[in-house]
């Protein structure tokens, strides 16, 4: 079985600069494509923001030029850093990853989520 783990969520001030985690655990042949979710109260799940294993990048439009996606593919661990951010910020982040169980066979998977809280 395969768990993702989000970390770094919280409540932050506007402004402030938090770093996501998200590690992978278990039966991992390899990753391909990973990304960040977003549900913000009321709204629909988005995507935030992904990265394939190569390390190119995507991002939506409304965390364009605040955000960065990276990865380490060696520690099967990702990362979201948030620059100077807004209230408007304010959701859950789910970690999604596309394991590769067997040279066959891929699934995919999602963390749990971790709440950020931008106050102004």
């Amino acid at each position: 079985q395969v768990q993702l783990v989000e970390s770094g969520g919280g409540l932050v001030q506007a402004g402030g600069s938090p770093r996501l985690s998200c590690a992978a655990s278990g039966s991992i042949f390899s990753i391909n494509d990973m990304a960040w979710d977003r549900q913000a109260p009321g709204k629909q799940l988005e995507l935030a923001a992904s990265i394939t294993s190569y390390g190119t990048t995507n991002y939506a439009d409304s965390v364009k030029g605040r955000c960065t996606i990276s990865r380490d593919n060696a520690k099967n661990t990702m990362y979201l850093q948030m620059n100077s951010l807004k209230p408007e910020a304010t959701a859950v982040y789910y970690c999604h990853a596309v394991v590769v169980l067997t040279p066959r066979s891929q699934t995919s998977y999602w963390g749990q989520g971790t709440q950020v809280t931008v106050s102004s």
